[in-house]
């Protein structure tokens, strides 16, 4: 198996079924996500998106669903038209509990080479998943600039 494009490994002290909530509910991620909104009805092969005031930002279809262990939607970044002419990557998190802790693995890959989503997902996810640890072990998410991530056309 190939490694991913992407991967992200982190601890969070709470329960499985809290986490899976905070990643799919559009209320809780507006939260951690800096006013970001995931919508989808969760089902495999539905439409998946990022919604930021009331705008699409990135746009994908369920690929696996399985509560609360298993997450997978593909992804396209539709901000500008240079990256909406990338092809879908596919973002994956897979939950494992162990006592009070949750390892939560993220994965994002697919992406040809020198893609600019590439680019924007290694600055973005390191942010979004430490508002969200921050967020569910503390009760507050961080407040962070966006602009202090530099990412360019990706949500």
């Amino acid at each position: 198996m190939s490694q991913p494009d992407f991967a992200y490994v982190t601890y969070i002290e709470t329960t499985a079924e809290k986490l899976w909530n905070a990643l799919t509910d559009p209320e809780l991620s507006k939260q951690y996500w800096w006013g970001t909104r995931v919508t989808s009805d969760w089902k495999v092969g539905s439409d998946f998106a990022l919604v930021l005031n009331g705008k699409t930002t990135d746009a994908g279809k369920v690929l696996a669903f399985e509560r609360p262990r298993r997450l997978s939607y593909t992804f396209q970044a539709v901000l500008s038209e240079t990256v909406r002419a990338e092809t879908p990557s596919c973002v994956s998190f897979v939950l494992e509990p162990n006592g009070t802790l949750v390892k939560l693995t993220l994965t994002h890959d697919g992406f040809a080479p020198g893609s600019l989503v590439l680019d924007g997902i290694s600055k973005g996810w390191p942010a979004i998943m430490s508002s969200l640890k921050s967020m569910l072990e503390g009760g507050h998410a961080l407040v962070i600039p966006l602009a202090c991530l530099d990412i360019e056309g990706v949500g």
